[in-house]
């Protein structure tokens, strides 16, 4: 009876009847608005009735699409859409069943037109924010057809571009739509990331030659904004804008994946491009989630092309430089770390030719001239991460780094063989690259704390190398690490300038950590200086450092007394090319007799004693005449003019310790100190370290003269030095070191292989032997003296008073315990 009646107009259901009303007879005059107003009305009336209607205009919708009746098919959907905006009562959900049911019909059909009305729709969709929750509502089917759309090969550009647009709005959509919702399908799994995001990346990637034409600005405006290439940058922005901490991996690692299919790494342009979209649009503080995944992706690219590994330390070069103002995380020596390691990687692959360093074979051919080009990107992101950092991590940064490279003065394994010496050279010059570029952007006013006792000792042990590279690298460093005013370049070429105040250095008075810090490690740094000028294989730029070096010390880290070691160390720096026990060349000799010159005349300036001034100015006159071989002008220039006769000499071109003692002592200089000449002491790293002769480093504590010296004949006659005598102590040092190192070793064999009994009865004469000693050092102490009045002349005549008992002494209230 019921289908009898549904012939019939007049006995059809009401929702029926005013869903047919809303269709014209003919299409082309549009949705009938009074009727539609009717259907409204009557769905908010009775909102049980809104899932019927649904239904009724799907049926209607799917009829009118399989009969290409499109005219009435764009009726229903401009019907359904003025319904979804009208009404948000609780039984929508059945009723937005329905619209998507129509939506992906008109997805799946063939037309063009329907495909982005659909789309138009569902966007529309989107943006209304319903009352009711929905549990059971999937949206995968839209995902993968919008992903498709955006993907469009269609052969009309314009329909293309049309379709590709409707694409990315689609999954614009499904992400407003799903994103904030728990209850919706959760769009950030991989299975929906996969899809959604090289979706965006592949629009973002092709660029069409025609958007970029248009023949006004406000019209280009326009074509922008219309273009796939800008819509899809604002859907990925936007979608990693609403990225939470737990979802960021999902969201990346698509991009990581699209740029392997597609050999992205390798122009790096548009890998760079995609990455700053993506550090610029997720929240700052999980910058550091991203930077990781990058570090991932670099050690899973551990034997990819050296082109493509540079491209991803380049990407986190950038990345880094915009997370300084987020967080770089939690784990900075981890970064620090990976880059290092694929830094040692990359010299292995270098010289042994291979991906695969332990059998040699490798299907892959490695250019050499890529290895350089990827660890100098190593380098420079090591100096990028490094300058997002606070001070404190800076400093943990370059100690681990430093800790990292090998030598031979500590215990860390030195490779043999001459492959393992090029293994090594190599790490120590690429380690000491990137703590070169990690100290060029350190500030810090504290020398102890920038220049740790256990890190300067590394550093230093480095400069004793005889690699002439190495030696620059860490004079460097340490330039850095004290030119805290930028003071550098204003003398970066040696010069004996007669005015110094065209230079504007920055001087201020040495603070109280400074005068510390010199006071602890002066003679170490200064004992480096000087055996650095003794090598031969110095170079311009080893001049250059050290005289920069030199300098910036007086101007950073001087008080008086370090100024007077200063130019004591610069007169045994004199000695040594006027002396030439270690034959060094004529460019040697006279590079370090204008690199004396230099510093004196400047120093001289510096201190303003005017006779100091007119001392150090006549020696630089009297060269300028007679030997002008010997100041920087002539020596440190494209084509040196240097001398043979540099034994030959007269004493007037030389700075004489004397009389610089002489007119400083006279203004408040320590005279004593000043008439004493430079002697740097022995230590155990000499021996340790990797130099060509004893007589380099061994320095031996006897009071060397200048040979044109005038007081020489006023003092009394040293005892000779000759050649037996030297090598009589050189022998019997080393025969003493064998006998204290043999009995080390039988101590440590007894305690290892004796038995127990016979070690504790060793300890237990021992421990009675100084008890028995003790005991008279007691008895000597509480012994009352002879003689209580009176003094004793010491062995310099000075008056000496008797030792008091420790009973009879007078301590302080606030030292008594």
């Amino acid at each position: 009876m019921y289908g009898v009646c549904g012939c019939c107009g007049a006995l059809r259901p009401r929702y029926k009847r005013l869903v047919d009303n809303i269709f014209p007879e003919d299409p082309e005059d549009g949705l009938v608005k009074t009727n539609m107003e009717k259907l409204t009305f009557y769905a908010l009336s009775a909102p049980e009735k809104l899932d019927r209607i649904g239904a009724y205009l799907s049926e209607r919708l799917i009829r009118d699409v399989s009969r290409h009746r499109y005219g009435y098919v764009c009726i229903a959907m401009e019907a359904l859409d003025q319904l979804l905006m009208a009404c948000h009562c609780q039984s929508i959900n059945l009723f937005v069943e329905s619209f998507l049911k129509m939506v992906a019909k008109l997805l799946e059909s063939e037309k063009p037109n329907l495909q982005i009305l659909g789309t138009n729709s569902f966007v529309k969709f989107a943006n209304i924010e319903e009352d009711t929750p929905s549990y059971h509502r999937s949206y995968d089917f839209f995902v993968s057809r919008f992903s498709e759309m955006c993907h469009s090969s269609h052969d009309d550009l314009e329909i293309r571009t049309k379709i590709r647009m409707s694409g990315i709005k689609g999954l614009q959509g499904v992400v407003r739509k799903t994103v904030n919702d728990e209850l919706q399908a959760n769009i950030w799994d991989p299975q929906h990331m996969d899809k959604i995001v090289p979706s965006l990346l592949f629009n973002l990637q092709h660029v069409e030659e025609a958007e970029s034409r248009s023949p006004s600005p406000l019209q280009a405006t326009e074509k922008e904004k219309e273009s796939p290439t800008e819509l899809a940058e604002r859907c990925l922005r936007e979608l990693l804008g609403r990225a939470a901490y737990g979802n960021i991996k999902n969201a990346i690692t698509p991009v990581l994946i699209h740029l392997d299919n597609h050999s992205l790494w390798e122009p790096k342009i548009f890998a760079t491009r995609c990455f700053r979209i993506i550090m610029y649009s997720i929240q700052p503080q999980h910058s550091h989630l991203v930077i990781q995944q990058l570090l991932g992706h670099l050690d899973a690219n551990s034997k990819s092309a050296a082109t493509v590994r540079a491209g991803i330390v380049e990407v986190l070069s950038e990345a880094a430089v915009i997370a300084a103002s987020g967080s770089v995380g939690p784990t900075v020596l981890e970064v620090f770390n990976t880059l290092l390691r694929q830094l040692r990687l990359s010299i292995d692959y270098a010289l042994t030719g291979s991906y695969n360093c332990i059998t040699g074979v490798s299907s892959k051919i490695i250019k050499e001239h890529e290895e350089r080009m990827f660890q100098e990107a190593v380098i420079k992101t090591i100096g990028s991460f490094a300058s997002t950092l606070p001070t404190y991590q800076q400093s943990e940064v370059m100690a681990f780094i430093m800790n990292k490279v090998p030598l031979p003065s500590t215990q860390q394994s030195i490779e043999a063989g001459k492959a393992g010496e090029n293994r090594n050279r190599l790490t120590q010059i690429m380690l000491l690259k990137s703590l070169l570029q990690v100290s060029v952007g350190f500030q810090c006013s504290n020398m102890l704390t920038a220049l740790p006792s256990a890190f300067l000792d590394r550093l230093l042990s480095a400069a004793l190398m005889e690699d002439a590279e190495i030696r620059l690298f860490v004079l460097e460093i340490l330039i850095s690490f004290i030119d805290r005013h930028d003071n550098r370049q204003k003398f970066s070429t040696i010069s004996t300038i007669s005015d110094i105040s065209v230079l504007k250095l920055k001087v201020e008075k040495c603070s109280r950590q400074d005068s510390v810090f010199m006071k602890k490690h002066s003679q170490q740094l200064f004992r480096h200086i000087y055996l650095i000028c003794k090598e031969e294989s110095n170079i311009q730029a080893h001049y250059e450092a050290l005289y920069s070096m030199l300098v910036l010390i007086s101007i950073e880290l001087a008080n008086e007394e370090v100024v007077v070691d200063l130019i004591r160390l610069v007169l045994a720096v004199q000695e040594i090319a006027q002396i030439n026990e270690d034959n060094l060349t004529a460019y040697n000799r006279c590079a370090l007799f204008a690199l004396g010159a230099a510093y004196l005349n400047l120093i001289s300036q510096l201190i303003t004693v005017p006779t100091f001034c007119q001392h150090i100015h006549e020696v630089i006159q009297m060269r300028q005449k007679e030997a002008p071989y010997l100041l920087p002008e002539d020596v440190f220039v494209e084509k040196p003019r240097l001398s043979k006769s540099l034994d030959r000499l007269g004493p007037e071109v030389f700075f004489w310790q004397s009389k610089i003692s002489e007119v400083l002592g006279g203004s408040g200089y320590n005279a004593d100190r000043l008439s004493t000449p430079y002697v740097p002491q022995l230590t155990d790293e000499d021996r340790l370290s990797k130099r060509k002769s004893i007589g380099e480093t061994i320095s031996l504590q006897v009071e060397v003269e200048s040979r044109n010296s005038p007081e020489r004949e006023q003092r009394a006659p040293a005892e000779e030095i000759t050649y037996e005598t030297l090598k009589k102590a050189i022998v019997d040092s080393v025969a003493v070191e064998e006998q204290e190192r043999e009995r080390r070793r039988q101590v440590v064999e007894k305690f290892q292989k004796a038995p127990f009994e016979e070690i504790a009865a060793h300890c237990g004469a021992r421990a009675t032997l100084l008890q028995s000693k003790l005991n008279q050092i007691f008895e000597i102490t509480i012994r009352p003296p002879p003689s209580p009045s009176g003094t004793i002349t010491a062995a310099y005549g000075q008056p000496q008073n008797h030792s008091i008992p420790v009973y009879e002494m007078k301590f302080p209230d606030l030292c008594v315990y």
